[in-house]
């Protein structure tokens, strides 16, 4: 995982991921656990590919959360090559444009955006 390091920075603390051990196996059994979380409506994980989809750039998370002030709580991050990109620029204008006008969200949080993760681990869980 080229980008662990970095990932790390931004999730570990706040969901223990990417841990520095994780094999191809354990990855593919965390995407089957974010899958199963979309069938049943409990959160959602978006992938982002290269035209070809043959080349993960980078991934949204829309979880609900359990900390006030918020009906969902939204990441996403790109690969460390990408970082300062014009693809990231363009994920970062399109996230918020897409959940404003496709999701049913009245008071979404973009976490690492409109707060810290820091700030966002003291929220207190209601």
């Amino acid at each position: 995982m080229s980008s662990r390091a970095r990932l790390w920075s931004i999730y570990g603390e706040a969901w223990g991921w990417p841990p520095a051990t994780m094999t191809s196996e354990q990855d593919r059994g965390d995407l089957q656990r974010h899958a199963d979380e979309i069938e049943t409506h409990e959160s959602f994980n978006f992938a982002l590919f290269d035209g070809n989809e043959t080349e993960l750039i980078g991934c949204v998370y829309i979880d609900p959360t359990d900390k006030p002030g918020a009906d969902a709580d939204i990441s996403w991050w790109v690969r460390d090559e990408y970082v300062g990109s014009e693809v990231e620029a363009a994920l970062n204008a399109f996230v918020p444009t897409w959940i404003a006008t496709g999701w049913p969200l009245t008071a979404p949080r973009y976490v690492g955006r409109d707060l810290s993760w820091a700030e966002w681990i003291a929220i207190p869980s209601e």
